[in-house]
């Protein structure tokens, strides 16, 4: 294990989705809950659902470089969303649901426009990549009840219908690099 974690900054929907996915990725550390991308300051859940602070709901996810490379992140995200659909995923539709990768420096920016590069010329989309790739300027942790949502909520009616199908794409499909 590595003395010290990598942190990568993405939106795909819903963050109680996102973040119940990551979690099942052996080498992920812990996953956060928040907002970014957009105008104001520390805002609600409730300023968020409105469209208008400009925030996406994204996760903040720590991780260790020498067990997970980036790229293997990247692969996880887009897994677990569609990245052609415009300010929405599944039911959720505004702008806080938006597909993006907010990066930490310049080496996970080139990273990620190389790998949103490489989905298209493979054309295994029907309809053109939507992700927005831009810098982190400040990441917001969201409310204490929008943590480990999934976790916390295995029996809700949306986690079940959107957020467990996402938990066992990750389960299936990365299954040599899950936790015992």
């Amino acid at each position: 294990m590595s003395e010290t974690t990598a942190t990568a900054t993405v939106g795909g929907g819903c963050f109680w989705c996102t973040e119940a996915a990551f979690l099942e990725v052996s080498g992920v550390e812990s996953v956060t809950s928040g907002y970014a991308g957009g105008e104001t300051a520390d805002p609600t859940y409730r300023e968020v659902c409105t469209g208008e602070t400009g925030h996406a709901e994204v996760v903040q996810v720590e991780y260790d470089p020498d067990v997970l490379e980036y790229a293997d992140l990247l692969e996880v995200f887009f897994t677990v969303h569609d990245p052609t659909q415009l300010n929405r995923q599944g039911p959720d539709v505004g702008s806080q649901y938006r597909s993006i990768i907010l990066t930490h420096d310049a080496d996970q920016r080139q990273q990620a426009e190389a790998y949103v590069e490489a989905l298209a010329v493979e054309g295994g989309y029907d309809d053109p990549i939507v992700t927005e790739i831009e810098p982190l300027e400040t990441f917001w942790r969201a409310e204490e009840k929008h943590q480990n949502y999934f976790e916390k909520n295995p029996e809700d009616a949306y986690c079940r219908m959107h957020a467990q199908p996402k938990v066992e794409t990750v389960r299936e499909r990365f299954r040599e690099e899950q936790t015992a």
